[in-house]
């Protein structure tokens, strides 16, 4: 069963990171809930995974012996809203950037940023470092 979850968590986390670095912003918005969903799997599988018991003390008995953790699925309940509200913003602030911009492409979105010699706010990297589109990269030489 562990393997099975695990296995099950390694594929959720590949496609939530393939879609977070598409040039998409759907995708990418799809990737972010994705990542979402396998940290919750790997939070709810940290509750013991067996027992179907539930986490409730019968009279008499100091301890649960084969029971279920319920903190770990109060809090996969938890994250599931919570990220549940994170898609949501995020779709709309996709939606919002999309008709503003008119394109829904992350490279043409480079656009937005400010020029290099602009004096209030300069760009985050070096121009010499930008890629230059429809360019082959370049290689350095060998030392």
């Amino acid at each position: 069963m562990i393997a099975t979850i695990a296995l099950v968590v390694f594929v959720t986390v590949t496609v939530g990171v393939y879609l977070t670095l598409s040039r998409d912003l759907f995708r990418v918005v799809l990737g972010v809930a994705m990542v979402g969903s396998a940290a919750n799997l790997v939070l709810f599988a940290a509750g013991r995974l067996g027992p179907t018991a539930p986490a409730v003390v019968p009279v008499g008995q100091a301890a649960l012996a084969d029971a279920a953790n319920p903190l770990p699925q109060a809090l996969v309940l938890t994250a599931i809203v919570i990220g549940f509200a994170l898609v949501c913003f995020a779709l709309v602030l996709m939606l919002r950037l999309i008709r503003d911009a008119r394109t829904d492409d992350a490279l043409a979105l480079r656009d937005a940023e400010p020029v290099p010699t602009d004096p209030v706010k300069p760009p985050a990297t070096d121009p010499a470092f930008e890629p230059i589109a429809g360019a082959e990269p370049r290689r350095e030489a060998a030392r």
